[in-house]
């Protein structure tokens, strides 16, 4: 009997390995697994709008691939990376930052950015087979371990840049043909503000940190390091098929989700030096108050070294990391900015020279760190104008007069008021 039992589960496993060698769904089985048929599916972009955090402000997109025979739907995303793979921070810091492209079901995808309060549109594109069967081998090619990773550039490589070389690569080279010689709107940096103009601190600080090599005119083609300029140049764009066909890239277009009460990208970017300046203007007559009456209120005298100090300390820090990002790192995009001639770690001997000057009782200390000071903020000033006047150069042009235009009204502030306090007696 037992004997019998065994000689049945045999014959049943042998049965079982016939039909899926030869019947039809083992063809189906192969096909899913080593190259599926254009026929059987369907590419579409996801372009999924900003998020909370500082790295998703920009969006987001991915190649999304519909297989009618198994009824997948799988997301191709090459924007992965980890906080948790080693030496994550020291490497971002240096500007090596290793990106990977990973796939997944684009059900739970669509799931977490709703979850995120993230928009969600998707375009169908309309291809013949035989690209979109060289479109998905490619992608399927890229998610192998040995392919998966590259080194991510904001602006050159990103997610972004590789859907739009898949594109690109899909339609023969008439993406590129299209939009790489023609204008774009903006500059990268002003590309940056439409979607950074909402922080302030973060807007200021990201413009102040990116050097001259962001400020040069680009064509269509390199705008489309944003995943929202993907979208626009795709939506309306017609290509020449392999039978000598017109036809438009993309076939329809489906609002997945759409996030509530998020800040817009702007479509005209921001006007930033009027906002910075009316901001040095108010801290300098605040410095100014506090310096007309400090005879009669001894703590205006003291909260005015202490303001001077938070000074050095914030453009201390802010200059510092500049310093460090042009001189010791791989950020391109941070190199020849001249906003370290007149902001850069010196300001951070700001610090104890105010604070020597506002609590020491020895009359001298103060004269001679007042003058120190003056020294100081006339380097500064001199520093600002330097700038501004290599600016008037196209070969030294940057897009930092909000910059000089924080800076330069507290630097002429601050000279005045040493100047002022230059002597033992109205010290």
């Amino acid at each position: 009997m037992v004997a019998f039992k065994i000689f049945r589960n045999y014959i049943t496993v042998l049965l079982l390995l016939f039909f899926l060698c030869f019947s039809p769904l083992s063809s189906v089985y192969s096909q899913s697994n080593s190259g599926r048929s254009g026929d059987d599916l369907t590419i579409k972009i996801a372009v999924m709008g900003p998020g909370d955090e500082l790295y998703f402000w920009f969006g987001h997109i991915g190649l999304v691939v519909d297989d009618h025979i198994t009824g997948r739907s799988m997301y191709y995303d090459w924007g992965v990376f980890s906080f948790d793979n080693e030496g994550f921070f020291w490497n971002f810091a240096m500007g090596r930052l290793i990106y990977s492209c990973a796939v997944s079901r684009a059900e739970a995808n669509y799931n977490t950015y709703i979850r995120h309060n993230r928009s969600i549109t998707l375009y169908t594109l309309d291809l013949p087979k035989d690209i979109k069967e060289k479109i998905v081998q490619f992608a399927e090619n890229n998610v192998l371990p040995e392919n998966r990773d590259y080194m991510y550039h904001l602006f050159r490589d990103n997610c972004a840049t590789r859907i739009r070389d898949i594109i690109d690569m899909g339609l023969g080279g008439q993406l590129k043909a299209e939009f790489g010689n023609s204008p774009g709107r903006y500059t990268l940096r002003q590309h940056v503000s439409r979607h950074t103009w909402f922080s302030p601190f973060m807007d200021w600080a990201l413009n102040f940190w990116m050097g001259q090599g962001i400020d040069g005119p680009i064509t269509e083609w390199e705008e489309m390091f944003l995943p929202s300029e993907i979208e626009n140049r795709i939506k309306n764009f017609r290509y020449m098929d392999g039978d000598g066909n017109e036809r438009s890239l993309v076939s329809s277009t489906e609002i997945f989700h759409i996030s509530r009460e998020r800040p817009i990208v702007l479509e005209v970017p921001p006007k930033r030096w009027p906002k910075e300046f009316f901001v040095g203007l108010l801290f300098s007559s605040l410095l100014l108050v506090l310096f007309f009456l400090r005879k009669k209120f001894r703590a205006g005298r003291v909260i005015m070294g202490l303001l001077q100090s938070a000074l050095g300390l914030f453009f201390g820090i802010m200059g510092s990391v500049l310093f460090f990002l042009t001189f010791f790192t791989n950020h391109d995009y941070a190199f020849h900015n001249s906003n370290v001639f007149f902001v850069n770690p010196l300001f951070l001997a700001v610090i104890p020279l105010s604070l020597i000057f506002t609590f020491s009782k020895n009359a001298k200390k103060r004269f001679v760190t007042a003058r120190l000071l003056r020294y100081f903020w006339a380097y500064v000033l001199l520093g600002g104008l330097f700038v501004f006047a290599i600016k008037l150069s196209p070969d030294f042009y940057q897009q930092n007069l909000a910059d000089l235009a924080l800076v330069m009204p507290i630097a002429v502030t601050m000279i005045y008021i040493m100047m002022r306090l230059g002597s033992y007696k109205k010290l």
